[in-house]
């Protein structure tokens, strides 16, 4: 018996089957895909409660029954941007990020400094020194053209190059961990050039002064 041939109650029986099967296979590749904006490895906040809360305490005055929920610090984010994008600082509870384009930074394919980047470089030495900071992470990366493999070793040169320049104003003191990443941890959508622009870039982070 051929589709058009099986009843009308059998056949439209069938079609939400489908469907769901469908909608079940966009769930779980929604659920397996890698998150696009999380951070880097070594990039923590603390959201520990600073203080011990009893949830004991009469005067909480809660509802017969009610509990509270886990105490937790919420971690608050403020970003600022240039108007061109070249540059964004991102102070959170814990740390200072300060993201690069690479097209302020290098020549295209390029992990040498331009001399626009040794200003923009020096911003943030004084930052650091601001925040008495002894503790550098200095991560590069990359969009998603070309292969996987060469933007690995492009974003490593980069954030290579950006630590060297800021270990001669900084000194001895401060140490760092340095880390390409290449196209991972995109920051926006690759789809676009203006996405991509913004993706490669080097992010230097540091905690802040408490």
């Amino acid at each position: 018996m051929t589709a058009t041939q099986m009843p009308r109650e059998l056949r439209t029986r069938r079609a939400p089957r489908s469907a769901t099967a469908a909608a079940a296979l966009l769930l779980t590749a929604a659920l397996t895909a890698p998150a696009a904006h999380a951070d880097p490895p070594g990039v923590t906040e603390d959201s520990s409660p600073p203080v011990h809360i009893d949830t004991g305490d009469p005067d909480l005055r809660m509802v017969q029954g009610a509990k509270l929920a886990p105490s937790k610090v919420l971690n608050i984010k403020s970003i600022v941007e240039a108007d061109d994008g070249s540059e964004r600082r991102q102070d959170t509870n814990d740390n200072v990020t300060f993201a690069l384009q690479a097209e302020v930074l290098f020549g295209k394919d390029s992990a040498k400094l331009s001399s626009d980047a040794l200003s923009r470089i020096g911003t943030i030495a004084t930052e650091v020194k601001k925040q008495n900071a002894t503790s550098l992470r200095v991560f590069g990366f990359t969009d998603n053209l070309g292969s996987a493999g060469h933007g690995l070793v492009l974003s490593k040169k980069r954030a290579t190059a950006v630590q060297q320049e800021l270990a001669k104003d900084l000194g001895s003191s401060v140490s760092f961990q340095i880390r390409g990443y290449g196209e991972q941890y995109p920051i926006a959508d690759n789809g676009s050039e203006e996405g991509r622009k913004k993706n490669r870039r080097v992010e230097v982070s540091f905690p802040r002064a408490s």
